[in-house]
């Protein structure tokens, strides 16, 4: 996979396959808990990359995902409660020769973790974090989280919670994020190929996976899931394609085989709507353009999905652009100070004219 966003890792010098990337801990998650799902497509996709596993680190914080560097037979840290992305950035801006993946939940990136993921984004450190959404605290048994609905009813909000949720996309974009995806656990063809877009760009790149604690919320995301529903709630973004989804219009019947609903723009409001193609046509249907500098619209598919109910929601990659890349321009910084000034020493910065010694 030639890439700049890779260009400084070493090579493995053999072929690796899925079980190199195994290590020998036990993994422990509840029975049927969709963090399996991710961590096998993980496993299974990182040989395409040919890097050496000894330059590949995950770096998580606290909740039922953060066990993740553990299940990995690479570099890792379990680190704390929303600091991941802290602890990341300052091993990404000082090793380039590092593939550097957060691994973060909802709960740990949104709520204590939320000034340090949106100040990652904005600065465009060569990270990949993985924000996994199951809607609610899992390890610590069954809280509202800052991605749960309106009226949820758990542990801590009995009657129901009164907060409006995080959306984790339109987070990101407001973030001007270069590169911002949703996945679904379940669906290891789709989740693989958003996993080798991310790992592909150069900079911050956000993959949001919806993935299902069935312990303390099952079914959050059944209407994504099931075959005839996702039908109707799926929408599939595929860049320089018309935005369409739903049961196909067949030729037969005179339609032209795509998706039975379009999304186009709300001339009255200027929001994104779905239409009824065969009702109102395809006129105005959008193509989706993931590559477009402004993140306007981006932003106005990333509101089509109902927090209730999870009807018209998209997955894919909703934006992917080149910005300058904070670890490249510092290492640039880095150089044309030691061209200026020389060497620099960090030790006597450390220990200059503002320093004072507290007698023992």
């Amino acid at each position: 996979m030639p890439t700049e966003a890779l260009s400084l890792v070493p090579k493995a010098e053999a072929k690796q396959t899925m079980k190199d990337f195994k290590s020998d801990q036990e993994v422990r998650w509840c029975p049927g808990c969709g963090d399996y799902a991710v961590l096998a497509a993980v496993q299974g996709f990182l040989p395409e990359l040919g890097l050496a596993k000894e330059n590949i680190t995950f770096v998580s914080g606290i909740g039922c995902s953060s066990r993740f560097p553990y299940y990995m037979n690479t570099y890792g840290m379990h680190s704390i409660h929303g600091r991941a992305p802290a602890i990341a950035s300052g091993l990404a801006a000082s090793r380039r020769d590092l593939s550097v993946w957060v691994v973060t939940g909802d709960g740990d990136a949104l709520s204590i973790g939320g000034n340090h993921l949106i100040h990652a984004l904005r600065r465009n450190v060569n990270l990949k974090i993985l924000l996994f959404n199951n809607r609610i605290y899992g390890l610590t048994k069954g809280q509202y989280s800052p991605t749960s609905e309106v009226g949820k009813i758990t542990k801590s909000t009995p009657m129901g919670s009164l907060e409006a949720p995080f959306n984790p996309i339109s987070l990101a974009l407001g973030a001007e994020a270069g590169f911002v995806a949703r996945t679904v656990d379940s669906d290891r063809k789709h989740l693989t190929s958003v996993l080798r877009e991310a790992a592909a760009h150069p900079g911050s790149a956000l993959v949001e996976i919806y993935q299902n604690c069935n312990i303390f919320n099952d079914g959050a995301f059944e209407a994504l899931k099931d075959k005839q529903q996702a039908l109707e709630a799926v929408i599939r973004l595929e860049h320089g394609e018309p935005i369409r989804f739903g049961a196909p219009l067949l030729p037969e019947d005179g339609g032209d085989g795509l998706g039975s609903k379009g999304v186009v723009r709300d001339p009255a409001t200027g929001d994104l709507k779905v239409i009824d193609v065969a009702a109102e046509g395809t006129e105005g249907i959008l193509v989706h353009n993931a590559h477009a500098d402004s993140p306007t619209n981006a932003f106005a598919l990333s509101r089509l999905a109902d927090a209730d109910t999870l009807h018209h929601t998209p997955i894919g990659v909703l934006r992917s652009v080149r910005r300058p890349v904070y670890d490249e321009q510092m290492a640039e910084q880095l150089e044309q100070a030691v061209e200026r000034h020389g060497k620099g020493d960090l030790g006597a910065l450390l220990t200059g004219k503002d320093t004072w010694t507290v007698a023992g």
